[in-house]
């Protein structure tokens, strides 16, 4: 039946309300004449995210910056920067790994062997652990929620303080060993 309209159409028969009978199968076919319009494409206007939305009259969303600084927010924050400090961790070791000439025992070596002092190797020891240990606080506090614990707002920021606290504490740990 395809071949049939095809063939008319490119033999430039004109088909009005039509009933085509199939070669093979014998079956009737109703054919409705489609006519297509050529519309010439519009160009999209140039315009910014601000001034689409005041054309829609859409309400500006409030930015972060209105809002005064709140214990939720910036451990929110704070979650999300350790885990890039994290991930930033892992991937300069394992390029540290692949590309340095010596392996990653003979550096800690070299610098212990500086002389840096105590004080100085404390702290590089705390800023190394202190991202570890804060993101796997607040990520059991995270698994506490997610289970349906502590979530009202008094113990929301309740366990953010006990979380900070554990955080610090056994960062300090880490960095005085």
């Amino acid at each position: 039946m395809l071949c049939l309209i095809e063939s008319a159409l490119l033999a430039g028969q004109k088909f009005g309300s039509q009933v085509l009978r199939n070669e093979r199968s014998g079956l009737l076919a109703f054919v409705r004449p489609v006519t297509l319009k050529a519309k010439a494409a519009e160009c999209p206007k140039e315009e910014s995210h601000d001034e689409r939305n005041m054309r829609l009259k859409r309400p500006q969303s409030p930015h972060l910056t209105i809002y005064s600084p709140q214990l939720t927010s910036m451990l929110s924050i704070s979650h999300r920067i350790t885990g890039i400090a994290l991930s930033a961790y892992a991937i300069g070791l394992g390029l540290g790994a692949i590309v340095l000439p010596e392996s990653i025992p003979h550096y800690i070596e070299s610098l212990e062997c500086a002389e840096l002092g105590a004080a100085c190797i404390s702290t590089l020891k705390f800023v190394l652990a202190f991202p570890l240990t804060y993101h796997f606080w607040n990520g059991i506090r995270h698994l506490l929620w997610d289970s349906g614990l502590f979530l009202s707002i008094r113990e929301v920021y309740l366990t953010g303080y006990i979380m900070l606290a554990l955080a610090l504490s056994s960062a300090v740990a880490l960095s005085i060993m």
